[in-house]
């Protein structure tokens, strides 16, 4: 099942096994079954610590990861292959007593949910995302005995997985709880954990606070606190929409990087340093009051500091159609790359004419059964050599000049709609997914009126990253700056908090 490289890179995690596992598995005579077996048995050779026994569990193929002494909180169902094989050796290292690597105070957090837990998480192999939210799960198992977690592959069990439109699709106690990537943070804050508004509260005054964990904040982050200067961090995720990232090839001097593993470097890096890091929170509101700037979270707490940083950056842009938000995650979504395979076989749409979108229908026009691109404009924005490469595809089609009307369906999505601007004719167009990809919109709802904003809701900032309140600054793709990317984001980020010690060394 495994290759050398692959193989010779699990022998050297399985060293770190503190304790024995039991790996209980659940086989029939079915291909998956059989590699799963076959996977199981080769890592329970690599180990006297890893011992194989089969039984009959709620799945088949599945197996629990467990401790001797305990009964099996982790169950895979399937076979965790591709992006899920980490989860799986994750899993094989905490539950055999390894400490996770996590912040101490999350690690509390979890210990004092009270309530069972009983998660289940379905997911594709090919998904990018998937993996962060089963760890996720997978942990928080570990550390609580209330809590169980199964990642179910929806390839395998395609008729339990039949509604699923979108991964990963994370299930609670058998109720639908949550779709897309989350944190540890996250999910604990949903459940009734995370950070206590009164101990917030409590908190001094910081001389800097960075509201947002993507590529920008990291840096002013980071920058601050290498002034010495006493640094918070306010975010919903680290890494921000880079963890939706799949893969990054311009980011100088790192060759080639994902997403996901640009977000981990980043927390990394931002734990090096004595920054008081808050996640699972948002800001509400933002105020200047006298000297300092009191920051409302959506949790009710307040925090104070003599000068802000935002960088908030963005999110995917919605087309505001009706039908989008009632099939969001039932034909609606906004990532092939992690979507694509669940429409294989079937016929679907991407709108948006650009980059981002042309790329999607080539990579759709591999799995789906026939792929229309719907565009605005008269003509499409994207390269050349994409455009060409679109349209030499047998099963692809597309249309210009369109504007979206509508998104019909009854419990799934079946139609879209759409008006020709050259014609005014209405047509429609029978699928089973729609694919938006028409750019971002910057999350600065927050702000109000308290710093000035552009006909887009962008921050407008100057070139030392000052808005037109003393003492606030903001960086990267929330703001005005003409390129969005990672690499500019991040030097943003450092002119930001570079230009907040100036402020604070003049006031």
């Amino acid at each position: 099942m495994l290759d050398n490289t692959l193989k010779q890179q699990l022998a050297q995690y399985l060293e770190l096994l503190e304790g024995e596992v039991i790996l209980t598995a659940s086989a029939g005579e079915d291909k998956s079954s059989q590699d799963m077996m076959d996977l199981l048995k080769e890592v329970e050779s690599m180990t006297p610590r890893i011992t194989l026994k089969e039984s009959s569990l709620k799945r088949t193929p599945s197996f629990t990861v467990g401790h001797p002494d305990e009964e099996a909180r982790i169950t895979f169902a399937g076979v965790p292959l591709g992006h899920e094989f980490t989860s799986f050796v994750l899993a094989l290292l905490q539950v055999s007593g390894r400490a996770p690597k996590e912040e101490q105070s999350t690690l509390e957090q979890i210990a004092k949910l009270e309530q069972p837990l009983h998660f289940e998480t379905y997911i594709s192999l090919t998904c990018t995302k998937c993996p962060d939210v089963v760890q996720a799960l997978n942990l928080m198992s570990v550390v609580n005995p209330n809590i169980t977690h199964t990642m179910i592959d929806g390839a395998v069990f395609r008729e339990e997985s039949k509604d699923i439109m979108a991964v990963p699709s994370i299930f609670l106690n058998g109720e639908e709880f949550g779709s897309g990537r989350m944190t540890v943070d996250e999910i604990v804050a949903q459940v009734g954990g995370g950070l206590d508004a009164e101990e917030l509260n409590a908190k001094e005054a910081y001389e800097v606070l960075v509201i947002g964990g993507g590529p920008a904040s990291a840096a002013a982050a980071i920058y601050a606190a290498r002034k010495g200067l006493r640094t918070g961090m306010v975010a919903e995720r680290i890494g921000g929409q880079v963890n939706d990232t799949a893969g990054i090839e311009n980011l100088i001097g790192v060759k080639e990087t994902t997403g996901p593993a640009l977000s981990q470097n980043l927390g990394e890096h931002i734990r090096e340093y004595d920054i008081d890091v808050m996640t699972a929170v948002r800001a509400a509101n933002i105020e200047k009051v006298n000297d300092m700037v009191e920051v409302e979270l959506d949790n009710g707490a307040k925090l104070s500091s003599k000068t802000l940083i935002i960088g908030t950056g963005a999110k995917w842009r919605n087309m505001n159609v009706p039908g989008e938000a009632e099939f969001k995650n039932k034909g609606v979504a906004y990532c092939p790359h992690c979507d694509g395979p669940l429409f294989e076989g079937k016929r679907v749409a991407v709108v948006g004419g650009g980059n981002s979108g042309v790329e999607a229908a080539i990579d759709l026009a591999g799995i789906t059964e026939h792929v229309t691109l719907l565009e605005f404009g008269d003509t499409l924005r994207a390269d050349a050599v994409l455009q060409e490469r679109l349209a030499s595809l047998p099963n692809s089609e597309i249309i210009t000049q369109a504007a979206t009307k509508e998104l019909t369906g009854t419990d799934k999505l079946s139609r879209l709609t759409y008006t020709e601007r050259h014609t005014g004719e209405e047509k429609s167009i029978d699928l089973e997914g729609v694919f938006v990809q028409i750019g971002l919109v910057p999350n600065t709802e927050f702000v109000g009126d308290t710093v000035a904003r552009n006909e887009r809701g962008e921050i407008i900032v100057d070139r030392n990253g000052a808005t037109n309140v003393p003492g606030i600054f903001a960086a990267g793709d929330c703001t005005d700056q003409t390129f969005k990317q990672i690499i500019i984001s991040m030097g943003a980020g450092a002119t930001a908090a570079l230009s907040a010690f100036d402020y604070l060394i003049r006031h």
